[in-house]
């Protein structure tokens, strides 16, 4: 298992799908899982901190675990199958419960609780985190390179002279 932050609720463009992106930090790689409407409301308002008039089945899940003194130690992402993902509730009585992926994530936001998820997931379904930034620069280098000269390097340095070097 590894820790995994939650990174949010995001819509996929081509298809349309909703999914919540787990980020694996140590291998910048995402998993995206694809959740309901509701579940992705769900997420993204506890992440904003917005609270309802009334609680939400995740709330009421919240404040039963408080009521009856049980605390939920983790969540952990421990199957994909057939593109389901498979999640269990790890409590602090030591009872583990069998969960859907974005229930679990909607409740371990309200309670802060981390999230796991095993490391074969990630390598399996984890997509590579692009930094729009940093892919900017690369394509700035690369047209530097396909543009370069001899000549660019000649001359003193500092740009002076001839040939003082290209500005990107």
């Amino acid at each position: 298992m590894v820790p995994v932050e939650i990174l949010g609720v995001r819509q996929q463009q081509r298809d349309q799908e909703i999914v919540v992106l787990l980020l694996d930090t140590a291998a910048d790689l995402a998993v995206p899982i694809v959740i309901g409407a509701r579940e992705a409301s769900a997420i993204a308002m506890a992440q904003a901190g917005l609270a309802t008039p009334r609680p939400m089945t995740h709330d009421l899940l919240r404040d039963v675990l408080g009521a009856v003194g049980v605390a939920l130690e983790r969540v952990e992402i421990v199957a994909l199958e057939g593109g389901i993902y498979f999640a269990e509730l790890v409590l602090s009585n030591g009872v583990h419960l069998d969960s859907r992926a974005s229930d679990a994530i909607a409740l371990a936001v309200r309670t802060g609780s981390p999230v796991l998820c095993s490391a074969e997931i990630v390598a399996l379904a984890g997509v590579e985190i692009v930094d729009v930034d940093q892919q900017a620069e690369v394509e700035r280098f690369r047209d530097f390179l396909d543009h370069v000269t001899p000549e660019d390097f000649s001359g003193p340095p500092g740009g002076g002279g001839q040939g003082g070097g290209r500005t990107g």
